[in-house]
C-alpha cells in the first residue's frame, strides 16, 4: 500500500501534452521581435517558467521591452492552437482511471488556461472540483504556496501527498514545502530532474506501480 494519501499533479507536460505548442508561439512572437531561437532554446529555457520569466528572458535576448500586448496576445494564440492540437500526456487517461486515492491539479497558470487544457485533452471530468492556480494566491513556483495550499484543501498534509512535476521549478518549490515529489522525465531537455526529484520516470504508465513502492 502507498504511504501516499493524495497526489498532486502539475498541469503543462504531466497532464497534457502543451509545452511544445506553447513556446511554438513564443517562439514566434520573439522572433518577430529579433530574437532569433528555435523550439530547442525555448523548450530549454521556458519551460516551467512563468510568463514574467519568458518575457524578461525575450527582452534580454532583443534589448528592448516586449510590445504591451504581449501576454494578452500570447494567451488568445496560444488558446487556439491548444483548442486544436491539445492532447493527453501518453498514459495519464489509464493513470488517472485507475488511481484509489484522490488527486488535484496545482499549476502556474491562470485557472482559465489550466481548466481550457484539460477540457481540451479530455480531462477536465477528472479535476474540475479540485484544480489550483498560482494565479489565485499570486505565489509562483518555486515558492511552494501552491502546493501546500492545494494539500490543506484537499485536506492533508504534505508529507501525506505526492507531488508529480516535470520541471526544476515546479520540483524545488514542491522539496521547499516538504512534498516528496517525482519527476516527470519524458521530455527532461536539460537532464536535471534526477538530481532534484525523490524519484524520476519517463513514462506515465510507471506511475501507478511506483506509488503501491
Amino acid at each position: 500500500m502507498s504511504k501516499y494519501k493524495c497526489i498532486i499533479f502539475d498541469c503543462d507536460g504531466v497532464l497534457v501534452d502543451s509545452e511544445t505548442l506553447g513556446n511554438t508561439i513564443l517562439v514566434k512572437m520573439a522572433n518577430k521581435l529579433g530574437a532569433n531561437i528555435d523550439l530547442e532554446y525555448a523548450l530549454k529555457h521556458f519551460k516551467g517558467g512563468t510568463i514574467k520569466g519568458v518575457i524578461n528572458h525575450i527582452e534580454n535576448l532583443i534589448e528592448k521591452p516586449v510590445p504591451n500586448d504581449f501576454v494578452e496576445v500570447y494567451r488568445k494564440e496560444s488558446f487556439e492552437l491548444f483548442k486544436k492540437e491539445i492532447k493527453p500526456i501518453t498514459g495519464v487517461l489509464d493513470v488517472l482511471n485507475n488511481l484509489e486515492i484522490p488527486f488535484c491539479v496545482a499549476s502556474s497558470g491562470p485557472e482559465e488556461k489550466i481548466k481550457l487544457n484539460l477540457k481540451y485533452a479530455g480531462l477536465l471530468d477528472y479535476f474540475e472540483n479540485n484544480i489550483f492556480s498560482c494565479y489565485t494566491i499570486q505565489k509562483w513556483k518555486p515558492d511552494p504556496a501552491i502546493f501546500i495550499w492545494a494539500a490543506n484543501t484537499m485536506g492533508f498534509a504534505p508529507e501525506e501527498c505526492i507531488v508529480i512535476e516535470d520541471s526544476i521549478t515546479g520540483i524545488k518549490a514542491a522539496k521547499k514545502g516538504n512534498f516528496d515529489v517525482f519527476g516527470y522525465t519524458e521530455h527532461d531537455y536539460n537532464n536535471e530532474l534526477e538530481k532534484e526529484a525523490t524519484m524520476v520516470f519517463d513514462k506515465m504508465e510507471y506511475l501507478i506501480s511506483l506509488l503501491k513502492n
